[in-house]
């Protein structure tokens, strides 16, 4: 659910603009701000869930996610909206930075793969139906069931997390949050993440988006600086000096930036190029996360028995393989010849998913869970960010600057951006096959 809010609402943005009579740079802000808040706190809520119990914090989150949504759907401006997508964000932050946590304590370590496969499988899913969601949603009822369909959900998960969560265990340890770290992390990463969102639409030379990166490395030098002294760090860099977990973050970055090239590109490609209806092209599109759906679990439940080493390694390489097939599209392609190769793409990335999920949280000790699913996440948000980037300067690159082009020019200008992906691939197979190979790394939780 939290996934899908992340990219749910590109789809309305046009009904929103009509709507609210708004310009689309006050539009765009929308969907910005819950990237930049979400991304921004996903450390933080990691480790206060790791100090105050992650069951809490999750719960927490649902109630401000749920409550926040209802109240997008009811806002009547789009100052208003932007503000509660905001807030929504605050809850979606403090979910996305404790599940993964919660599922590594609840299972022992022989199934830790299979659990993680099957919550990266409902991650992936919510970000890639999200658009063809929301534009059924907003296309049969109105754009505010996008927000009201939340509530239901949410009041559902947060009965069964009641019942079936097992209880925090009683902490002897007593750390203090680390304030200041949290506000160098938060003003680094957000400004981050708003120069590389934001510098293709105002010029990657503009005044703001400059400030922006100097910002950014201002603030995260400084928090590496602090973390390193502090005496309970909101971050345990101690975490980064194990090579398992260092390359498992670095090729998760790696993944999510082809998964976005792909969301990112295929709609150009389908809609602009081929001319299909959006409905039609969604239906293709779902060839991807439907392999990546059964996969997934699959290949968690082998990486359990196996190890994570190989299979990360071969969904890598099977995604690579899948982006040079989409790199290969031609401008009379079959719509079956392109679901096949969607296809492809999706079992790489349904095999890659559990095993680098479960190497990397399983690397991490009990008591820093949390930090190492706020990890996990800001990894996600900065590839997607990444991913939409790259293609993009890729594509807008490739096609020109003429106002109108024909087929063949978006077609060349897909077939340079997929080979693009696949280089990114390609470094995600490196990075992933020269980490140590481990099948169990932490011992079996007591699942209470």
């Amino acid at each position: 659910m939290t996934a899908l809010d992340g990219s749910v609402v590109n789809t309305i943005l046009p009904v929103l603009r009509n709507t609210f009579s708004a310009s689309i740079a006050s539009i765009e802000w929308v969907v910005t701000v819950y990237l930049l808040v979400i991304s921004g706190l996903l450390l933080s809520f990691g480790r206060l869930g790791d100090m105050q119990g992650h069951k809490k914090i999750y719960l927490l989150g649902f109630f401000i996610f749920i409550a926040s949504s209802a109240l997008c759907g009811l806002a009547g401006s789009v100052q208003l909206l932007t503000i509660l997508r905001a807030v929504q964000a605050l809850g979606g932050a403090m979910l996305a930075a404790n599940s993964p946590a919660i599922l590594t304590k609840s299972f022992p370590a022989r199934q830790r793969g299979q659990a993680l496969g099957l919550q990266a499988t409902m991650t992936y899913l919510g970000l890639t139906i999200g658009p063809s969601l929301g534009g059924w949603l907003t296309e049969q009822f109105s754009w505010r069931t996008v927000f009201y369909i939340n509530v239901p959900v949410g009041l559902l998960a947060i009965i069964l997390s009641l019942q079936f969560i097992q209880k925090d265990p009683h902490s002897e340890h007593h750390e203090s949050f680390d304030y200041l770290g949290a506000a160098l992390f938060m003003t680094g990463l957000t400004a981050l993440l708003f120069g590389l969102n934001q510098g293709q639409d105002l010029g990657w030379s503009s005044a703001p988006i400059i400030l922006s990166f100097i910002v950014a490395i201002s603030a995260l030098v400084m928090f590496w600086w602090v973390e390193t002294r502090a005496t309970a760090p909101m971050l345990d860099l101690n975490l980064f000096k194990s090579m398992q977990f260092s390359l498992s973050v670095i090729s998760a970055i790696f993944n999510y930036m082809c998964v976005y090239c792909v969301i990112f590109l295929m709609p150009f490609y389908l809609i602009q190029g081929l001319e299909m209806s959006p409905s039609r092209a969604g239906l293709i599109l779902t060839a991807m996360p439907i392999v990546m759906a059964i996969a997934a679990p699959i290949s968690g439940g082998l990486s359990d028995r196996f190890g994570t080493r190989f299979l990360a390694v071969l969904g890598m390489s099977i995604l690579a393989v899948g982006l040079f097939l989409l790199a290969r599209l031609e401008p009379f392609s079959s719509p079956l010849n392109i679901a096949s190769r969607l296809a492809v793409t999706g079992l790489g990335l349904g095999i890659f998913i559990s095993p680098n999920t479960s190497a990397l949280m399983g690397t991490a000790p009990r008591q820093r869970q949390g930090i190492a699913s706020g990890v996990l996440a800001t990894s996600r948000n900065l590839g997607m960010v990444l991913g939409v980037g790259y293609a993009a300067a890729i594509f807008t690159t490739r096609l020109g600057t003429q106002t109108t082009h024909d087929v063949q020019h978006i077609v060349l200008a897909i077939q340079a951006s997929f080979l693009a992906a696949t280089a990114i691939a390609i470094l995600g197979i490196i990075t992933t096959a020269i980490r140590p190979q481990t099948k169990h790394l932490q011992k079996p939780a007591q699942t209470g």
